[in-house]
């Protein structure tokens, strides 16, 4: 029997120990922040006077940081003895959550819907500066689980790290000069971007600004090929593919999009929507404002499906395909060992097959070799039409719906092609959480499965 791999190293402490004296540098300086900037102006005394118990506060916090740090430094006795470890039953946790698909997916929309609401909360500066040491706290002790390492360690998962690190930063900032420029609009003061009144011209100023961030760039993608080895395998094989075997990163959703529709519709006809509704997206916005300058709250409904199609249903597919997708694309918890081994037996079913087979107790209708096209097509037709019917009302039913209802102020401004237009490519990023759903709730392979022209919805 072999034995089991060891949560920590030596190596791993003396790692995270320079990466707590990289949040102990940090805090230092957000320390200093509070102290200088927190407070009020006393008359009597005629000077700032700091807010101690928050300065007093983030100095206890760095300090015990800096405590963190240099035990993690100085460790050289045994590494299963390090006190300061991830939790078992806090992995255990988090395993049972992130690796069930329903609760990953409704905990990513929870996130998103809390970051929408609470977006004039989350943008103070204090609040951001807690997430961030949260996440990287969070990081570090996810580090001391040799099944963590191993994933999220391996040279071409590195980068997807730090993107998502970057993805956080960028949407943060984003609501930040929103937040303020919405403030700043409903008090009839100067937008953010009219108080910038430096312009600069492209050429030589972006120019050479753009070229010394290429010359940073490349030396960054040097010293990190020096110091990370590069993710080559052996040799392409036949006969030994990779397990599980998964597509660049910018392509795991696509990927993952492939568990719940057929390749046609996944690989063709879904992306190629996408792309017609981003070029149509100017043609059919009517609302004029937010042009230029940072905004929420006059461009909502624009800025959320947006944030919705980036963020839940891109970015949370990269973080599902990358490190919870393992063998056999079984999912797996972040803290879970990769057993190339474990399999869980899936009866999915088409939705033709629960209706014919399962509730009407017949054989599912099948054309036979010697019938002809009209046959074929009656017999399919027969075997289908429940999946066809759902489909025709799916995008039939709720455009008109929505035009009298929730989205009538847009069907009124819009007219009927654009605001058709709009309908139909809501509804078709819609499509994808709804099959994930019935996949998981149901088992539902197909709502309409046509194997015979290649056609399954």
């Amino acid at each position: 029997m072999l034995e089991p791999h060891p949560d920590l190293t030596t190596h791993v402490i003396h790692g995270l120990g320079w990466l707590y004296t990289v949040m102990f540098l940090m805090n230092v300086g957000w320390t200093v922040r509070s102290f200088n900037r927190e407070g009020h102006y006393d008359k009597i005394l005629g000077f700032q006077v700091p807010h101690l118990p928050k300065a007093f506060v983030w100095a206890i916090y760095t300090a015990l940081l800096g405590l963190l740090a240099a035990t993690h430094l100085a460790a050289d006795g045994d590494p299963q003895d390090f006190f300061f470890r991830m939790p078992v039953a806090l992995k255990d946790a988090i395993n049972v959550v992130i690796a069930n698909p329903i609760s990953f997916f409704l905990l990513s929309i929870l996130m998103f819907a809390a970051m929408i609401w609470l977006r004039k909360w989350l943008v103070r500066p204090t609040v951001g500066w807690v997430l961030l040491n949260f996440s990287m706290l969070f990081l570090g002790l996810s580090m001391t689980d040799y099944d963590f390492r191993q994933i999220v360690g391996k040279p071409d998962n590195v980068p997807i790290v730090g993107m998502l690190f970057i993805v956080g930063y960028f949407t943060w900032l984003y609501f930040a000069k929103a937040v303020e420029n919405d403030r700043r609009i409903a008090a009839g003061e100067p937008k953010i971007e009219d108080e910038q009144a430096d312009q600069v011209l492209v050429w030589p100023d972006l120019v050479y600004t753009e070229m010394i961030c290429m010359l940073l760039l490349t030396a960054v993608l040097i010293f990190w090929g020096v110091g990370l080895d590069a993710p080559l395998e052996e040799p392409a094989s036949a006969v030994k593919t990779p397990n599980p075997s998964k597509a660049p990163w910018y392509f795991l959703g696509l990927q993952e999009m492939l568990v719940y529709y057929d390749p046609w519709m996944a690989g063709v006809v879904l992306p190629t929507i996408i792309l017609v509704g981003l070029m149509a997206i100017p043609y059919i916005d009517f609302n004029k404002l937010g042009n230029g300058y940072y905004t929420f709250d006059q461009r909502k409904f624009s800025v959320s499906m947006f944030l919705f199609g980036f963020l839940p249903l891109w970015v949370a597919m990269i973080i599902l395909g990358t490190f919870i997708r393992g063998p056999n694309w079984n999912m797996f918890g972040p803290y879970e060992y990769w057993d190339v081994h474990k399999l869980e037996v899936l009866n999915n079913i088409n939705l033709s097959d629960w209706f014919w087979v399962d509730q009407m107790n017949k054989p599912l209708p099948r054309p036979g070799a010697e019938d002809g096209f009209a046959a074929t097509a009656l017999i399919i037709l027969k075997r289908e039409w429940l999946g066809l019917a759902l489909v025709a009302g799916y995008l039939l039913v709720f455009p008109p719906l929505g035009a009298i209802t929730v989205f009538r102020r847009f069907f009124v401004k819009m007219g009927f092609v654009r605001y058709m237009v709009l309908a139909n490519l809501i509804l078709f990023m819609a499509a994808l959480p709804l099959k994930m759903a019935v996949r998981w709730l149901f088992n539902l392979k197909y709502i309409v499965a046509i194997p015979e022209w290649f056609f399954n919805i």
